[in-house]
């Protein structure tokens, strides 16, 4: 890994190195010889060494190779001004776009076409503007940061699908583990709240018997309803557990009431202020947290008023239940001992959801248990990450429009390079007509991704107006700069076969593009004088264009076909992706409804027949044997709850 690593920080340099001095060595500065020509050799090969050990390091600090790079680049010019290359400022800068944020791109984007146009400057002297170098600077250098911010784009996306996979991965390791934890928080909630009640009630009654008889047959009683609610509560788990799909739940507010009011039979003044909608995860998170904080209300703080409150704000919901410090002639009842899956449990339930709880002493003594809950419950949705997996650009497509707009403005400046100094001055409104209608023409690209098709009509309309221009634009020979301008069909048709979601059903508009691409030339050289317009036949007419358009037809399927086995290439990545997601999450399913399975097993065979033999003994009328039946059923659940803390050994 390591060696593949070096070949590849020093593969590139190296054959850049090999090219510059290949070229060094057939058309070096020395060959007039004398000593400046050796300087002149000199002053090269420390730029290049320099720009290839820069080179060396663009993957680590991509900031610090650019600099080293353009100061190589300056010193190589001035030495050698029409043949030293300068490649290392390019792809300097290209590799700063992969691997650093947008703005630190734009800001090295702004550095080194400054610095090229300086230098450019510099080497033209003070009396001549080297507008084409210019031109060809910012081209150069816009391009190279847009395709490094696509590549960068691209890193990102494959980075977080990976972690995405890897995180899958993990949650299918510990899938079974976790199931143990959720249904152990299940158990915990019905067992806890049911039979402490029985404990208390019961304890109560006896304690009571000699003053207060008639509390003995309500205790029995209460009992009895008790435990027959605790086995329903415990069937409904075991079926859920086999068949972990349940209907749809109605609004879970009117359960929690329901929860608090049989708290309140207890006889101690419960306050509640809810929403009148609760459902969903979010719901049963605040029902479990309700109960398991009235439970330990009961074992705590016995006698003391309690209040629940769950209000909603801004997207969350905020639940705080709070009681009092214990009556001053109440005492916690005997023999109750807790699992210690309480409070824990109860930030697990809260932290499932993305929410967190916090509980603790209140100044008055007693205590508070508060959480915050993100009020849509679930996971996010897992198509959010991808929405635009082949869309989101930053810089790519205002590079490629900058791109497709200047590149054919600059063969306009070089061919003007050869007229006359009056001629160009008079030509400066004509090249600026020129100019704005290829930014015109060039500017729909910026939106080549989100909207293709739009984007090719948009720029197959502007290219009619070329024949307009020839004619405002009193330009000689202006048709073969207006052929550059198909750069910009090229990479609208590209964009249709890698991005239109129509995919092939697309082609005709292919045809489309290469015939109108083909008649607006035309019509521009016929304009231009190029073409004698008036002296066709139409036979003559039809032997010139369909030629054309069959071969603007072929060079544009092409990039069209490019563009579509690119869209696919793509899409299959995105499709092993999601493959390999759902795969992962099948095992853990596969896992957790193991888990389940003997959890309901273990469940019937220690518990429930606890909870039946309960509710024979309140309804035989013996509350001495139904307490102590409440508390071995507690213990055979805190017994079961803590072995499923425990993974089965493997």
């Amino acid at each position: 890994m390591a060696e593949t690593e070096t070949v590849r920080r020093w593969l590139l340099p190296a054959l850049l190195a090999v090219a510059q001095l290949a070229w060094l060595v057939t058309a070096g500065p020395w060959r007039g010889g004398g000593l400046r020509a050796v300087a002149a050799a000199g002053a090269v090969g420390c730029a290049l060494v320099v720009e290839t050990a820069a080179l060396g390091r663009r993957r680590q600090a991509p900031v610090s190779a650019l600099a080293w790079s353009v100061g190589a680049m300056a010193v190589g010019l001035a030495a050698w001004e029409d043949g030293y290359l300068a490649l290392g400022a390019p792809v300097s800068l290209y590799s700063v776009a992969v691997r650093c944020p947008l703005p630190v791109t734009l800001r090295a984007v702004a550095a080194v076409v400054g610095a090229e146009w300086l230098l450019s400057f510099a080497r033209a002297g003070f009396g001549r503007v080297p507008v084409a170098e210019w031109v060809v600077a910012a081209l150069l250098y816009v391009l190279c940061a847009g395709l490094g911010e696509a590549r960068r784009k691209w890193r990102a996306r494959r980075l977080t699908a990976a972690r995405r996979l890897a995180g899958a991965e993990e949650g299918r390791r510990h899938a079974a583990a976790n199931e143990r934890r959720r249904l152990a928080r299940e158990l915990h909630d019905v067992s806890a709240h049911h039979l402490t009640s029985v404990v208390v009630t019961v304890d109560a009654a006896l304690r009571l018997g000699g003053t207060r008889p008639e509390l003995t047959a309500e205790a029995l009683e209460f009992a009895e309803r008790t435990g027959r609610e605790t086995q329903a509560s415990l069937q409904r788990l075991v079926g859920l557990m086999r068949d972990p799909e349940p209907p749809e739940a109605p609004s879970l507010t009117g359960h929690i009431r329901q929860l608090v009011a049989g708290f309140g039979r207890l006889g101690r003044p419960v306050a509640t202020e809810l929403p009148p909608d609760l459902a969903g995860p979010a719901g049963e998170a605040v029902h479990g947290i309700v109960r398991e904080a009235l439970t330990n209300a009961v074992r705590y703080a016995p006698g003391a008023a309690v209040r629940v409150v769950v209000r909603r704000d801004a997207g969350r919901l905020l639940l705080s239940v709070t009681n009092g410090p214990p009556a001053a002639r109440a005492s916690r009842p005997a023999g109750i001992t807790g699992s210690g899956l309480g409070i824990e449990g109860m930030r697990q339930r809260a932290a499932a959801l993305g929410g967190e709880l916090d509980a603790g002493r209140t100044a008055e003594g007693g205590w508070r248990v508060e959480a915050v809950l993100p009020d849509a419950g679930g996971a996010p949705s897992a198509q959010g990450w991808r929405r635009d997996v082949l869309r989101e650009q930053q810089l790519a497509d205002p590079a490629l429009a900058f791109t497709a707009a200047l590149l054919p403005v600059l063969f306009v400046l070089v061919g003007a390079e050869d007229w006359s100094p009056a001629a160009r001055h008079a030509a400066v409104p004509s090249i600026a007509l020129v100019s704005a209608l290829f930014a015109l023409h060039g500017l729909p690209l910026v939106w080549r991704r989100r909207a293709p098709l739009a984007v090719l009509t948009g720029v197959l309309a502007t290219s009619l107006l070329w024949p307009l221009a020839t004619a405002l634009a009193p330009l000689s020979a202006l048709s073969p700069y207006f052929a550059g301008g198909l750069i910009a069909e090229c990479l609208a048709v590209n964009a249709l076969g890698a991005y239109s979601h129509r995919g092939a059903r697309t082609w005709p508009w292919v045809l489309l593009a290469g015939t109108v691409s083909t008649g607006a030339l035309l019509a521009t050289a016929a304009a231009d004088g190029d073409v004698p317009a008036g002296g066709l036949s139409w036979v003559t007419g039809v032997v010139l264009v369909v030629p054309l358009s069959l071969v603007a037809c072929a060079g544009f399927a092409l990039l069209w076909g490019g563009g579509l086995l690119v869209r696919r290439r793509r899409l299959r990545v995105l499709a092993r992706d999601d493959f390999a997601l759902a795969g992962s999450a099948w095992q853990a399913e596969r896992s957790a409804a193991a888990e389940r399975e003997l959890l309901a097993e273990r469940l019937s065979d220690a518990v429930l027949h606890r909870t039946e033999r309960l509710v024979d003994l309140a309804r035989a009328g013996r509350p001495a044997e139904v307490a102590a039946e409440a508390r071995a059923t507690l213990a055979a659940m805190r017994d079961l709850l803590h072995g499923l803390d425990r993974p089965p050994p493997t």
